[in-house]
């Protein structure tokens, strides 16, 4: 990867004893069933994603998929942008399914989890790069089922694991300052492209973990 591209590292790759496949397979069952359960009514409703509505967090979700496919092949994921999806409004658990397959199909072979993966906040092994794409996906499967009014029962073995790791990869405090310095050296291929996380919203101790993935997000439950 081009200097101009490669972001510095957080400290200490996260320690995953666990195969994170099945998990993130959960995590696409879970998002599946909460799709599917989507209202074209609903698709202009506002989600916790500020600024987001139903529509743009599914676009979100759909677009996200090839840049997890891209990591399991060994490809950049960052040279995958996030396009804009124009999807049917009755289309989208179809085109989902499609996109989810394809992505769990990229992760069959097992060196995918052993390689270094290069993302603009962490620097890591495939593992724990997929388990942290599965947050991503997790978060916003919990955007669409807030929006929408759902209550899907979570997997809290994944939300757990997907929990150590993004406490392990962000710090809790100044993600302002982080992402700042991040953007300036990537250069011009971060023109426009948001903070990826919030600040952190506190929760207590003994909420449930989904609560405190969402909020060690940024969002608040």
């Amino acid at each position: 990867m081009d200097s101009t591209t490669t972001p510095t590292p957080l400290p200490a790759r996260f320690a995953l004893d666990t195969d994170p496949r099945p998990l993130f397979s959960a995590v696409v069952a879970t998002a599946t069933e909460v799709i599917g359960a989507v209202r074209p009514d609903q698709l202009g409703d506002p989600t916790p994603c500020t600024e987001y509505t139903v529509r743009d967090v599914l676009g979100h979700l759909v677009s996200v998929l090839p840049r997890i496919a891209a990591m399991g092949r060994n490809v950049d994921p960052m040279t995958v942008g996030i396009a804009e999806v124009v999807v049917a409004d009755d289309a989208w658990l179809t085109t989902w399914v499609a996109a989810a397959a394809d992505a769990e199909a990229a992760w069959r072979d097992d060196a995918a989890l052993e390689r270094t993966i290069v993302l603009p906040w962490a620097t890591d092994t495939g593992a724990a790069a997929l388990l942290g794409y599965a947050s991503e996906v997790t978060v916003h499967t919990w955007d669409v089922a807030t929006g929408t009014g759902q209550h899907p029962e979570w997997n809290d073995e994944a939300v757990g694991l997907m929990l150590r790791l993004m406490r392990s990869w962000l710090p809790g405090e100044g993600r302002a300052e982080i992402f700042a310095a991040v953007h300036e050296k990537m250069g011009p291929a971060a023109e426009g492209m948001p903070d990826p996380f919030a600040e952190v919203v506190a929760v207590p101790a003994d909420a449930p973990l989904i609560d405190q993935l969402v909020a060690w997000n940024g969002r608040k439950p």
